[in-house]
Order: C-alpha cells, then sequence, then structure tokens
C-alpha cells in the first residue's frame, strides 16, 4: 500500500527494460509511488524491492501493453486508488532488416507497430481520463532520436517511434487546456540489452544511468522535446535541412545489423 507520505503517482511501462530499470531507480525517492509495468513478473520484483530501498513506494503488474483491455482495466483501477499523476510510455522493442538485407520479416514488423506505437496508444488513453477530470497531469512519451532521423537498417523501429513523435505534439496542443503537459523524449544509443543486439556504429553511447538522469531532469522541467545527447542531436537536426539526397549521405556510417530480440520467438515468411 502507498504510504501517507506519498505524493506523486508515476507510472512506468517498460519498466523490466535497460532504460526503464534505469528510470525507475533514478525516478525513486520518498514521496513517489511508481507503478511498474512490463510483461515479465520475475523482473519487475527485484525493481520494486530496488525502488523501495531509495525510499519509494509502488506495485507491480505484469502486462503485455498490447492487450488493451487488460492494461486499461488495470490503469483505470489503479486511478481509482491513486490518482496518476504522470505517466511514462517508455515500452519499446526494436529489429532489424533480414539476413542479407532482405526485409524485415512481418513479425518484427507487426510487433513493433503493435508495442511502440500502439502501445504507447494504449498507455495514454488509459490514464488520460483521470486527468483531464482532474485537470492536472504529464505524459511523457519515450521516443528515439531514430523517429527523428530514420535508420536505413531500422525501417519500422524508425517509423514507429517518428510516430511517437507526432503523437507526442498532438497530444499536447489537444491536453493542454486541460492543464497536462506532455514531454517527448529522444535519446540516442543507450548501453542496454537492446543496445547490445545493435551490431554497428553507436555514436556518443551512454550508460542508462546517465540517460535516465538526463530523462528525469527533463521530465521534472516538463520540457515539451528533449533530445540527446546533444551534438548527435544537433548534427540529425542540421542534416534534415539538407537535400535528401546528400542528407542520405550521411547514413551510410550507420549500417547496423539487428540480432533477435530473444524475449520474442515468433517467426513469419519473408
Amino acid at each position: 500500500m502507498m504510504n501517507g507520505a506519498a505524493k506523486t503517482v508515476i507510472v512506468l511501462t517498460g519498466a523490466s527494460g535497460g532504460i526503464g530499470q534505469a528510470l525507475a531507480r533514478e525516478l525513486a525517492k520518498p514521496g513517489i509511488y511508481i507503478a511498474l509495468v512490463a510483461r515479465d513478473e520475475k523482473r519487475l520484483q527485484p525493481l520494486l524491492d530496488s525502488i523501495k530501498s531509495q525510499g519509494a513506494d509502488g506495485e507491480i503488474a505484469a502486462i503485455d501493453i498490447r492487450d488493451r483491455e487488460r492494461l486499461h482495466q488495470y490503469l483505470h483501477d489503479l486511478d481509482e486508488r491513486y490518482p496518476i499523476e504522470i505517466v511514462i510510455a517508455n515500452a519499446g522493442v526494436t529489429a532489424g532488416l533480414g539476413s542479407n538485407r532482405t526485409r524485415e520479416t512481418d513479425a518484427d514488423s507487426d510487433r513493433q507497430i503493435d508495442v511502440n506505437y500502439r502501445g504507447v496508444v494504449n498507455t495514454v488513453a488509459g490514464a488520460i481520463d483521470g486527468m483531464q477530470f482532474r485537470k492536472s497531469g504529464q505524459v511523457v512519451l519515450v521516443s528515439s532520436l531514430a523517429g527523428m532521423r530514420a535508420l536505413p537498417d531500422m525501417p519500422s523501429y524508425s517509423a514507429t517511434k517518428a510516430a511517437v513523435i507526432a503523437y507526442g505534439h498532438s497530444l499536447r496542443g489537444w491536453l493542454k487546456p486541460f492543464g497536462i503537459s506532455v514531454t517527448i523524449l529522444c535519446p540516442g544509443f543507450v548501453t542496454t540489452p537492446m543496445s547490445a543486439r545493435h551490431k554497428g556504429a553507436k555514436p556518443f553511447e551512454m550508460p542508462a544511468d546517465k540517460a535516465a538522469r538526463m530523462m528525469r531532469q527533463a521530465i521534472e522541467k516538463k520540457k515539451s522535446f528533449y533530445a540527446f545527447p546533444f551534438m548527435l542531436a544537433l548534427g540529425i537536426r542540421l542534416q534534415n535541412l539538407l537535400p535528401p539526397k546528400i542528407g542520405d549521405l550521411f547514413l551510410g556510417g550507420f549500417e547496423a545489423e539487428i540480432e533477435q530480440d530473444p524475449r520474442y520467438r515468433e517467426t513469419a515468411d519473408n
């Protein structure tokens, strides 16, 4: 149960992943209650114990964010018990091209669309009613620098992260009159198990705890849009000003092979 000192209730999806775990620990302090949402309950329980050791409180919910009905039921129940102040849609998966640069499998493409975009929409939709009613709250969407400049070897991943950015900009305009702020976060390469499957150049890669600290600061400042690391984000912004044919020349150095995610065993025909 949430103790009487808790003031801020946070929902964090993708809590069992590298960035999710680091962000949960970075946010954890007395007065914070974190609902840790992810599929793997075995990985969530140690994280809950960890944040409690830092003075925070919370609970775990082993839910696949693709299951909209179950996710909404949980978020509505949570909001009735403890009104949600911040929802962080962090869950995401990645995949790349097939062998010999053949196209993505249908399963890989569908999974990224369902988790990276539909899962974000499911999360926001399940939490927003209470925020609107109370006329307060903050929605945080975790996108990627790949959503600002698509990577040739990660078409569906880049597209879904770009969709999250567009969705966030729309949310900000819609929700501002209700006193709800929207923060879009676009991290670059972060040292996590997901990043370890990315076999290619990873410029300015940073540890997960450092990325989590920068994300927390942006959340607390309620920044509308925050892309980091600065130099890589700046390079992408400048590159996007160039004619496409010239801008594409700079992407050659980002060729990569994405190893299959061991958490998913779906197979599909090419």
